[in-house]
């Protein structure tokens, strides 16, 4: 993002402003955003897997049967896990970002102490914390519905495979939703 903006700008003599754009729209949108599609891929897609081979060998049935509850065996530790990591997954992408950003602003003759400080003057404390919002209801919504649609897995192998693709595809669908309604809760907030 950092080297096509400056590619664009630097037509325009604007190529100072790229340390703004990439600070803030990495840490309000591409952040936790990236994180969170990483998240409906990677660990979504497991979730569902896991639990629908569990469904279709019956083990959920056996659970049951002896008094032990699914969803708080099952679903509430990978809910918990998933909101306990992301915050850090979207630090990390945060961070390798700004990394890229720096050496594409020094490779083009800008010293790291003026990107360093562009980035810092220009986001906020409500930027960040609006990220860790944004990350930790993406990331129940992903955890929850590819649990569920684990726990829904019909009979067969096949049936797996099903629920897993259905699990990445409704997450990336709540994701996109959840993403659209806070840039509007943003906005009437003045965030």
């Amino acid at each position: 993002m950092s080297f096509q903006s400056v590619i664009t700008l630097q037509r325009f003599g604007g190529e100072i402003f790229v340390p703004n754009m990439l600070g803030l729209v990495m840490f309000r949108e591409m952040g936790p955003l990236v994180t969170a599609i990483l998240l409906a891929a990677r660990s979504g897609s497991a979730f569902a897997a896991e639990i629908g081979t569990m469904r279709v060998n019956e083990e959920l049935d056996a659970m049951t049967t002896m008094g032990i509850s699914p969803v708080r065996f099952l679903v509430g530790p990978r809910i918990l896990a998933s909101l306990a990591m992301v915050p850090f997954m979207t630090l990390f992408f945060n961070f390798a970002s700004l990394v890229g950003g720096a050496l594409v602003m020094i490779s083009i003759g800008f010293p790291l102490v003026t990107f360093t400080s562009r980035v810092f003057a220009n986001v906020t404390s409500g930027d960040l914390v609006g990220s860790f919002v944004k990350i930790i209801v993406f990331s129940l919504l992903v955890a929850g519905v590819s649990c569920l649609r684990g726990l829904h897995t019909g009979g067969g192998a096949s049936a797996v495979g099903r629920s897993t693709t259905s699990a990445v595809v409704s997450g990336l669908i709540l994701i996109t939703i959840a993403d659209g309604l806070f840039a509007v809760l943003f906005y009437y907030l003045k965030i």
